[in-house]
């Protein structure tokens, strides 16, 4: 699946976030066999649940399936690739 055939979102990430925040989310090579979404859809999906609020499982079909984009965001919080901080 591929970015390139669906509208986009406001919470989408531009080229140049995309360029900063990149090296922080290899866990793997982007070309990786086992990679059948490409990271960016991947992370596009975390933005738009985090922006919204929404539901991993009422993720819009045009991203990829919602337990796709979980078990990636679990592995990124795993690897500390996100900082998280206690609301006050």
């Amino acid at each position: 699946m591929s970015d390139k055939g669906r509208g986009g979102y406001p919470s989408d990430v531009t080229d140049e976030e995309w360029a900063f925040v990149l090296p922080y989310l290899l866990l793997c090579r982007e070309d990786s066999p086992q990679r059948k979404h490409e990271l960016r859809t991947v992370f596009n999906a975390v933005r738009y649940v985090a922006r919204t609020g929404g539901q991993w499982r009422f993720l819009p079909h045009d991203l990829p399936p919602w337990y796709v984009v979980y078990q990636q965001m679990q592995r990124w919080l795993e690897a500390g690739c996100f900082e998280l901080s206690a609301l006050p």
